[in-house]
């Protein structure tokens, strides 16, 4: 093929013919593209709604520096009653946050601050990292961490190699919270396919609790496909329209990464290798049940330098019809995905790693304009 575009190109105008080459590079480059990311966006719905929720407008101030997770503040013991006077009746002790939480189509990402209250057995313990690590903090009560945002390089395959960048942003305004992942492929300021999951909801004593689940998928020289669900007190409402029962602890998307940090931060024996953890998801076309197993503790190489983690792994085979998402989870920097590696199938993946440290916001946050379509 190459010989005949060659032979094509008149000799007598070099010009000409590098420009009609390069044109056809792009040409194929954009229906490669297209291609790649045909099968996916078929199975997403293109009805669009006239605005997304208003965005919580953070200004991040500082950098995440890796340190060991401090350990929660146990609840104080009972106070014994003075001689002689008869003790009140002790009041029902709270429910205590289940072991195992269910609360992942994909995917982000995204804070929370730590904890360990036993040093676990030296054949379990973490591996540290050979970068600096700042010694734990005092013993502290559970807390949602501030607005914090995560950037990724893109590597993976489809039919060749691609590269793009990523960026998850986890924001909070008292009670209320947003979970933004942005993968892109192709240069930053043009990329040639983008994909947003954006997670609207609210904090509770037992995780998150989205109310809204966006996701908005443009291509090169293609309209741009929207999904949207929506989560009622009783029900979900899918992309398509249909409804079912709303699971407990439900999650979607972008929020469940949010939510396996706040799990790991309140529980952190969660994560010992050999644990599996349930996560009721609500993807744009139907809510399932996932099981995540964690497989192995593994030190990465990054650009912020070695990152000690753990592996989890989704219980599910790669290309059976969903996107399936592992994650390497730093306990020294608040619990977040340092790598997510997405899959399709055994041959088609994307996989993002930490590109620099998490940037951390100030306390609370602004609401901005509607975001149209």
């Amino acid at each position: 093929m190459s010989a005949a575009l060659a032979s094509a190109m008149p000799l007598s105008t070099p010009g000409r013919g590098w420009r009609r080459g390069a044109w056809l590079v792009l040409g194929v480059t954009l229906l490669h593209l297209w291609l790649a990311n045909h099968a996916l966006l078929d199975q997403l719905g293109s009805g669009a709604a006239p605005s997304t929720p208003r965005r919580i407008e953070v200004s991040f101030v500082r950098e995440l520096v890796q340190q060991a997770p401090p350990a929660l503040v146990a609840p104080a013991p009972p106070r014994r009653a003075a001689a002689g006077i008869a003790a009140a009746p002790a009041a029902s002790a709270p429910a205590s946050v289940p072991e195992v939480l269910a609360v992942p189509e994909v995917a982000a990402a995204v804070p929370s601050p730590p904890a360990i209250t036993e040093p676990a057995p030296a054949e379990t313990a973490p591996v540290v990292a050979a970068a600096a690590v700042e010694a734990p903090a005092p013993a502290v009560a559970f807390e949602w961490p501030p607005s914090t945002r995560l950037s990724y390089s893109v590597t993976g395959y489809y039919r060749g190699p691609v590269e793009g960048q990523a960026q998850v942003e986890w924001l909070r305004m008292g009670a209320r919270y947003q979970v933004h992942l942005d993968v892109s492929l192709g240069p930053s300021f043009a990329p040639l396919m983008s994909r947003r999951m954006s997670s609207d909801g609210e904090l509770t004593a037992t995780g998150l609790r989205p109310r809204r689940y966006d996701e908005q998928t443009r291509v090169a020289m293609r309209s741009p496909r929207v999904a949207t669900v929506h989560f009622d007190d009783d029900k979900v409402r899918l992309a398509a329209g249909s409804e079912v029962a709303l699971p407990a602890g439900v999650q979607d998307t972008a929020s469940q990464f949010v939510q396996m940090t706040w799990m790991f931060t309140t529980k952190p024996e969660l994560l010992e290798v050999g644990r599996t953890i349930t996560m009721p998801l609500a993807l744009p076309r139907r809510v399932d049940t996932w099981l995540y197993d964690v497989v192995a503790r593994e030190t990465l190489e990054t650009k912020v330098g070695p990152v000690a983690t753990l592996h989890v792994k989704p219980r599910r085979e790669v290309g059976g019809g969903d996107l399936t998402a592992e994650m390497w989870v730093a306990p020294t920097l608040q619990y977040l995905p340092v790598r997510i590696l997405i899959r399709q199938d055994r041959e088609t993946y994307i996989d993002m790693l930490l590109e620099r440290l998490p940037q951390q916001g100030s306390e609370g946050g602004a609401v901005s304009a509607p975001t149209k379509r």
